[in-house]
């Protein structure tokens, strides 16, 4: 596990930016576009991994953190979590008479 400081925040991209824009409670276009303000501010951020590292272990299921949005955690968190699948049925390996 990386650990970090705990003041990662301090160094982040969206630190002076309004908390709203990462919380986008519009629908269609406007939430759209204020998803995409969001994300191009993650995009350049120094401690965006900090930031999705902190969104994936709490459970964030809402906003845009680390560059990803809520949808994108959940196809992370489901991918992670899925387990592979166990074979049933396994070939003997080929053995040949000399």
């Amino acid at each position: 596990m990386i650990e970090y400081a705990p003041n990662w925040r301090a160094a982040s991209a969206c630190l002076n930016t309004e908390p709203d824009v990462f919380f986008p409670v519009a629908v269609g276009t406007a939430a759209s576009e204020q998803i995409s303000r969001a994300l191009r501010i993650c995009q350049g951020c120094p401690v965006r991994q900090q930031c999705l590292d902190f969104a994936m272990r709490s459970g964030e299921k809402d906003g845009i953190w680390g560059g990803t949005t809520p949808e994108e955690r959940i196809r992370a968190r489901r991918a992670r979590n899925r387990r592979p699948a166990r074979r049933t049925w396994q070939a003997a390996p080929e053995t040949r008479a000399s």
